[in-house]
């Protein structure tokens, strides 16, 4: 398993690659992802077009099809529509949940039809030719250290889980384990689903059933401003901090400006999906062996390194 630390992989793949592609047979490669329903998602989306628009214009071999679903049920049919009408010799899928999308994955696969798995892994394991995907455990694991240095007393919180997914069990776990034995009981844990509104509904339960709360951990940005919004209009001051994930430039920001709300963030960049595509290409115009995993390792951002994670031009 190869480890990389840093979201930059995305451009240099891009001049990596080689720059012609000789005697190299035709290939299609499909591009199935979620809908942009919430921040991460819309930077995810953009960095997808950037890729599959790059990597057309660059190699005359390679066609692309991208397509995007607000559910899992769509999802399946445009990867069943791929295959049947457009005959894709790869497919790139970042999966909107995990169980409804891994018979239909699994069919692909049996057909020779290589496949890239990106962020949400399936929950059956062996399917997928690559994984390419953030640090999903440790991103659990930061933010859960992160609570633990900054709550050495311990105190009560609230958790914020994402889609139900095979990457949220894995961070929920690995922040479970990284708090244990510190003194921090976590009082409420509901699921968010990586989504602002959600997060707004679920944080105004937590504030009506608890009277004291001492953090949140949100375990993603959109859904710590969904959270930050409820405890704004509520008027609680017993709350002494809201962790996010992601890095969304805006909640980068507060955390440059040393907003004692949102003192810190984590790093689990969207561009991994064109990182995920550039791999895939490389199949049909290169040599290098990419099966197995990539992953990418997730950093704390605080008040010291926010800058150097700061993107006012991003879509997220």
């Amino acid at each position: 398993m190869k480890h990389i630390t840093k979201a930059a992989l995305a451009a240099t793949m891009l001049t990596a690659l080689p720059a012609v592609a000789q005697e190299q047979e035709s290939a299609t490669i499909g591009v199935s992802i979620p809908a942009a329903t919430h921040g991460w998602a819309g930077g995810m989306n953009f960095h997808a077009q950037q890729a599959v628009e790059q990597l057309g214009e660059r190699y005359d071999n390679l066609d692309f099809v991208l397509s995007t679903a607000p559910d899992p049920g769509q999802q399946v049919n445009d990867i069943e529509d791929m295959v049947a009408a457009r005959g894709i010799d790869a497919l790139v899928v970042l999966p909107f949940e995990s169980e409804p999308l891994t018979g239909p994955v699994a069919s692909v696969a049996e057909q020779d039809i290589w496949v890239t798995v990106v962020d949400r892994g399936l929950s059956q394991e062996n399917i997928e030719d690559l994984y390419v995907a953030g640090d999903n455990p440790g991103f659990g694991r930061v933010a859960g250290e992160y609570f633990v240095e900054n709550m050495p007393d311990g105190g009560q919180i609230v958790v914020l889980r994402g889609i139900p997914t095979t990457i949220d069990n894995e961070r929920v776990e690995a922040f479970q384990q990284a708090i244990d034995g510190s003194g921090i009981e976590i009082i409420g844990m509901e699921h968010g689903n990586w989504n602002r509104d959600d997060a707004f509904t679920v944080m105004q339960d937590f504030l009506s059933r608890h009277g004291q709360i001492d953090a949140v951990w949100a375990s993603d940005d959109d859904m710590a401003v969904g959270a930050l919004a409820a405890i704004d209009q509520a008027g609680r001051d017993d709350i002494q901090f809201v962790l996010g994930g992601a890095g969304m430039k805006e909640m980068i920001q507060r955390v440059m400006e040393g907003d004692e709300m949102v003192p810190a963030d984590v790093t689990y960049p969207p561009a991994m999906i064109a990182t995920a595509i550039e791999m895939t290409a490389l199949n049909f115009v290169g040599s290098a062996p990419v099966s197995g995993e990539f992953i990418i390792g997730s950093e704390l951002i605080t008040q010291e390194n926010a800058e150097e994670y700061y993107y006012p031009d991003s879509p997220f």
